[in-house]
């Protein structure tokens, strides 16, 4: 199963209890209650890189732990439920920068970035560019806007297998992309699939360069 990039930023995408759920876990995390914490992700792991709905500081679990100064184990807990340690918050900080801004110096060996793959930073940010154009060219008209947050393509170099998907509310699909290979010549393969915008796939192949459509019609 891919890991999933969650764009949720607004109440008003999701249903009451989905809003209920990540504010429970947004409280815990700002009061420092791990053992809460980790009892709720232990139910909604999918929830672990979340942030407040209609928040503005996009602080995750990981952030609120390296602000707090959680034990090592916790910090620990949260990377093994795939917690991205290179996911910025609404200041470009990293949870290992806000450790550091904070003088928790335990846990700055635990929040340093550890990345599977490399991908030259302006290579890493031309390919985001042009992924970001894929998808809102295949969203913009026909979907709502949500406010989404679009997927930072940094976490990907944290992942063994960097595969991810990326839901999109109403399109009744979304995004799976991945990276191939690394380097210099490093590629984003993108498939998008929807029943709502034009009811098929398409796939693109993204480059510095930019993007091309190498398929179509596919379910």
């Amino acid at each position: 199963m891919d890991i999933v990039w969650d764009g949720i930023t607004r109440a008003e995408t999701l249903a009451p209890e989905g809003v209920r759920l990540r504010n429970a876990l947004a409280d815990a995390a700002k009061s420092y209650k791990w053992t809460q914490v980790l009892d709720l992700l232990s139910k909604y792991g999918e929830l672990v890189n979340t942030t407040r709905p209609g928040g503005s500081s996009l602080y995750t679990p990981l952030h609120q732990a390296a602000h707090g100064g959680a034990p090592v184990e916790v910090v620990q807990r949260l990377i093994g439920m795939f917690a991205f340690r290179t996911l910025r918050n609404a200041r470009g900080e990293r949870p290992f920068d806000v450790t550091e801004r904070r003088g928790h110096r335990h846990l700055l060996g635990a929040l340093a970035p550890e990345y599977k793959h490399h991908v030259p930073a302006r290579v890493l940010l031309k390919l985001q560019s042009h992924f970001h154009a894929v998808i809102r060219g295949r969203i913009d008209q026909p979907i709502p806007d949500h406010g989404l947050r679009l997927p930072e393509l940094e976490v990907l170099l944290e992942l063994e297998r960097p595969h991810m998907w990326f839901p999109v509310p109403g399109m009744a699909g979304g995004f799976s992309y991945w990276l191939e290979p690394t380097g210099d010549d490093a590629r984003l393969m993108s498939e998008s699939r929807s029943r709502m915008v034009g009811g098929s796939g398409q796939r693109h192949e993204i480059t510095s360069a930019g993007s091309r459509l190498v398929d179509e019609g596919f379910v």
